[in-house]
């Protein structure tokens, strides 16, 4: 399983877009508090498009409490990582968290240097400090969607019907 965490985010839009992105994607998501909003704030609802409802997500205390129920080979996305996001083979675990760090400072550096094998980093110009944390969130997903042939999703649209553009 594919799995999301978001370290204690700030932007209710961004975590609206990444409960869609988990939807579309079937992964399944984990919020550490504290948040920077109300999950039932109207401006997550509208960035999640209505698909919150569908959202498989978790709600945990704090770092500790999210370490001590879930296990499995985590990945730290920070702009501190020598490691492209591209350079490892999400394909063999069975279990893979892709922890991103609040909007504002990044996930902290007690928690990163116990992980330095895995902390990853997107190739970017020098004109970008990082990219935005949903943007960050779909090209993760999708890189290890892609290493396991996007088991699990629909190759074509569903709901106009696979011959659409040819009708």
């Amino acid at each position: 399983m594919i799995n999301v965490v978001l370290y204690e985010p700030e932007i209710p839009q961004n975590t609206g877009n990444i409960m869609r992105t988990c939807v579309a994607t079937n992964t399944k998501l984990h919020l550490i508090k504290p948040l920077g909003f109300s999950l039932d704030d109207k401006v997550v609802k509208r960035s999640g498009a209505n698909y919150i409802v569908d959202c498989d997500y978790t709600l945990y205390e704090n770092w500790d409490d999210f370490l001590s129920k879930n296990k499995g080979t985590f990945y730290f996305l920070t702009r501190y990582g020598h490691k492209p996001h591209s350079s490892f083979d999400y394909s063999k675990d069975e279990n893979i968290y892709f922890v991103f760090g609040k909007e504002s400072t990044g996930i902290p550096k007690e928690i990163l240097k116990d992980h330095l094998d895995t902390c990853l980093r997107m190739p970017m110009t020098d004109k970008v400090r990082a990219l935005n944390v949903s943007n960050t969130v779909a090209i993760m997903v999708y890189e290890a969607l892609r290493q396991r042939n996007y088991e699990g999703l629909l190759f074509d649209e569903p709901f106009k019907g696979v011959d659409y553009l040819e009708r």
